[in-house]
């Protein structure tokens, strides 16, 4: 077994502290170059700091996750049993680098010893060679690799790797790096040209290596990213019974599928690292090939939220336009997933497109997954929830829940720990760095603080979106030829307006708005995006919601839950008057719709009614109920209780 000091080097959170950094005309912005000022992602970013890091790590405590590591590096695993499944491994390793990211931006003394304390933990559990797994490898245990189906042991390692980037990005190379270092080495050895021709059931190891081969300037571990990306797709991997090899994306090749299938977290993961290979490598024809994917499943297989997966027997992706809004599985980690790809493509092309798929994911399925507390999540996102949950243990390990109440820890618990690495790097998605300026893609409060090559560049965004919707930026400080300052207007708005230094305001179009052409010290500007509740409908071609509604409220879904009903109503019998529309309610706050009286069956006759209507719809009868609407990431959080996404509308005829 291995052990070293976890002293690091001294702290530098410059431009590379972030955890993609691809080569090509843009970057995003470090952890340290913009600190949060409260507001949406202020506040949650804070309750991550606060309470679920150390939640997350309490439940790895008790459930003897940790212990896992203790054992194998006292040789006492014989007699013992590994704790968790198999990939337990990994929520360690993400709960490191969220802990890095946190540091980067925001040190404590707390947070440092936390760190060092499980650094220490793990690289006491490393093989002399390199090799760092608890569940295989060991006495009594199967032999190293040897399930590559379904041992996850790449898929590990993959996020040791992960943690160790975000470590010395933000602080320089320690004992954490060094054994990522050690671990990269040993699957190369294992598995590069000259080793077996193996890959791993789970996908990470891909985006893993390549970043770390980024931070470190080693490209043998870009190589062997390459080399996994491209052995995918060729049947490689043994079928598990009821799953096709599809599950596991190894059914057709990276740069030959059309779109996303299998399991969601990693057909998304394996893109990812696809994109990082084709920056690297500048191979087009690759980067094309997952843009086009992106362009498929963003088109034909994801929900309003943005969640993708809906298949609950293999939390994967249904068919074209397979979109049940009660059985949507659309995992927490997918919405993870869904970002990692879309901003590295982003990165490569530009195109605005992505960050706008990264607001709607960020806002309705990440944000969505954690309880207010942060102490509490969400597994899968459905949008209708037919029955209040509650089914799930308070203090206790859940199994992963697909009903209505968050849980404190599952025992797959991948979706706290995702979260959590999430949040606490968020800025990093924000911003895009480019040689002619800087595009403002997602909108929080706080200042921005970034060397440029030209020399300092200081904005501060004054701002309550999505509750508000103005955001206002000034620049600070900004060097000679600083470039230009673009602010992303969403498509979603049809009547942005955009003023400059107090005079009149001009319409923009959704897209990119150049707000200034030069950046100077002092220049202010104002991007008005209209937050008016506005009516959603889905592509008819989605079977399971046609005849349906939806209500948006800038960046924010909305739902109708079962709480908010009148006691003769229930949730399954509500129909909205889409012809009143939508609105905001008396106090200019709350976002409300009108339901009509529902069509009720002719239930006289002898024989039991069916839940069909053979005669033309009756006119409603009776009083009409205006009903306060929930932001879709708020739902649940007074208790256990049905909702809905998609609110039938009555019939016209």
């Amino acid at each position: 077994m291995t052990s070293a000091s976890t002293t690091s080097t001294a702290p530098r959170t410059g431009a590379a502290a972030r955890p993609v950094d691809p080569p090509g005309p843009r970057r995003g912005l470090g952890v340290g170059e913009y600190t949060l000022a409260g507001g949406f992602w202020g506040r949650r970013q804070q309750v991550n700091a606060a309470a679920s890091i150390e939640h997350c790590h309490a439940w790895m405590e008790r459930l003897g996750w940790l212990a896992n590591f203790d054992a194998v590096a006292h040789a006492t695993t014989s007699d013992r049993t590994p704790r968790g499944w198999q990939f337990a491994d990994s929520e360690v390793y993400k709960l490191l680098e969220a802990i890095a990211w946190q540091l980067g931006h925001a040190p404590t003394p707390e947070l440092e010893e936390r760190y060092d304390d499980l650094v220490t933990r793990v690289i006491a559990a490393q093989d002399e060679d390199g090799y760092l797994n608890t569940r295989f490898g060991h006495v009594g245990q199967l032999p190293r690799y040897g399930d590559l189906e379904q041992g996850h042991e790449l898929y590990c390692t993959g996020h040791l790797l992960q943690a160790a980037v975000a470590r010395v990005r933000t602080r320089g190379e320690d004992a954490l790096v060094g054994a990522a270092r050690r671990a990269a080495d040993q699957v190369c050895e294992e598995f590069g040209p000259q080793g077996r021709a193996g890959l791993c059931g789970h996908p990470e190891i891909e985006t893993a290596l390549a970043e770390l081969g980024r931070a470190l300037g080693e490209p043998r571990y870009v190589d062997q990213a390459a080399l996994f990306v491209e052995r995918r797709g060729h049947g490689t991997l043994r079928p598990i019974p009821l799953l096709s090899p599809a599950y596991f994306q190894d059914d057709v090749p990276v740069r030959e599928a059309g779109t996303w299938s299998g399991h969601a977290v990693r057909a998304l993961y394996l893109a990812a690292g696809a994109v990082d290979v084709a920056a690297e490598r500048g191979d087009g024809d690759l980067l094309d090939a997952v843009a086009r994917q992106w362009d498929a499943v963003v088109g034909r297989r994801t929900y309003l939220t943005g969640g993708m997966g809906s298949r609950h027997q293999d939390e994967g992706f249904g068919e074209d336009f397979e979109l049940p809004a009660d059985r949507a599985y659309c995992e927490t980690c997918a919405g993870v997933g869904a970002v990692m790809v879309s901003w590295r493509l982003y990165l490569q092309t530009g195109d605005v497109r992505y960050a706008e798929l990264i607001e709607r994911v960020l806002f309705n399925v990440v944000a969505v997954s954690p309880r207010s507390d942060g102490r509490a999540f969400f597994y899968s996102n459905p949008l209708h929830q037919r029955t209040a949950g509650s089914d799930v243990e308070a203090d206790a390990e859940n199994p992963r829940a697909e009903g209505g109440v968050r849980a404190p820890w599952f025992d797959v618990s991948c979706c706290p720990t995702n979260v959590a690495r999430t949040l606490a790097s968020w800025q990093t998605y924000a911003v895009g760095l480019e040689p002619d300026g800087v595009t403002l893609l997602q909108y929080a409060a706080g200042e921005i603080d970034v060397d440029l090559e030209q020399g300092v560049l200081r904005l501060r965004v004054e701002t309550d979106y999505p509750d508000a919707p103005t955001i206002t930026v000034t620049v600070l400080e900004a060097p000679p030829a600083a470039g230009a300052l673009r602010l992303r207007v969403p498509q979603w708005c049809g009547t942005a307006t955009l003023g400059r230094d107090g005079t009149a305001t001009h319409r923009v179009e959704p897209g990119l708005a150049v707000a200034l052409e030069t950046m100077a010290a002092g220049a202010t500007v104002t991007l008005t995006l209209p937050l008016d509740p506005r009516l959603t409908w889905p592509d008819p071609r989605i079977d399971a919601v046609r005849g349906t509604v939806a209500v948006e409220v800038g960046p924010l879904v909305h739902c109708l839950e079962s709480v908010e009903l009148p006691p003769h109503l229930d949730l399954d019998r509500v129909q909205v008057d889409a012809v009143a529309g939508v609105r905001r309610g008396a106090d200019g706050g709350d976002v409300e719709v009108r339901l009509t009286q529902p069509d009720r069956r002719d239930e006289s006759g002898d024989g039991p009614a069916m839940p069909y209507l053979s005669s033309s719809p009756r006119s409603a009868s009776g009083p009409a109920d205006w009903i306060r609407l929930t932001p879709y990431h708020q739902w649940a959080e007074r208790g256990p209780t049905a909702m809905r996404v998609f609110l039938p509308v009555r019939p016209s005829t």
